[in-house]
């Protein structure tokens, strides 16, 4: 990895949906260069479905908050799913039966962050009242495939 390749990692990080228009006038080249690049960071294992992956850099750094949502009006509160698709922090984020509606689940490089998109989630039209709880620690983290293998083996 040069240089270049660190300039691409840290816009993507900033950014995700950035165009390879866009992203390669940041880096100054051409946009198939920038497409060519990030191919071969995927393969590389840099970039890994939308999430950059930094060799030697534990993603424990990352600040994780859980941000439950009341919305004014239950049945028509997409406005406030829309804008939370557009929020790249927000890696979570699922409609609640019970007290609250939403609840939303961010990771973020600094609790500065974690503290900007709560109030940016709190000032959104529709969004009534919020409560938020930063995660301390991480118990258990099971990837999807693992989720529902159990031991079924007979103990005899």
């Amino acid at each position: 990895m040069d240089t270049i390749d660190e300039k691409i990692i840290a816009e993507l990080t900033r950014n995700a949906r950035i165009s390879h228009s866009e992203l390669a006038g940041k880096v100054l080249l051409s946009r198939n260069a920038v497409r060519q690049r990030i191919e071969r960071l995927e393969r590389q294992g840099h970039i890994a479905g939308y999430t950059i992956v930094r060799a030697g850099h534990d993603t424990g750094d990352a600040v994780s908050a859980l941000v439950l949502v009341h919305r004014q009006d239950r049945m028509r509160g997409g406005d406030v799913l829309a804008a939370l698709k557009r929020i790249p922090e927000v890696v979570i984020c699922e409609i609640l039966s019970g007290d609250f509606d939403i609840m939303v689940r961010l990771e973020a490089a600094s609790l500065e962050r974690v503290r900007s998109i709560w109030e940016d989630i709190a000032k959104m039209p529709g969004v009534r009242d919020t409560v938020t709880a930063l995660t301390l620690s991480s118990v258990v983290n099971r990837p999807r495939g693992e989720r529902n293998t159990r031991n079924t083996t007979p103990t005899g």
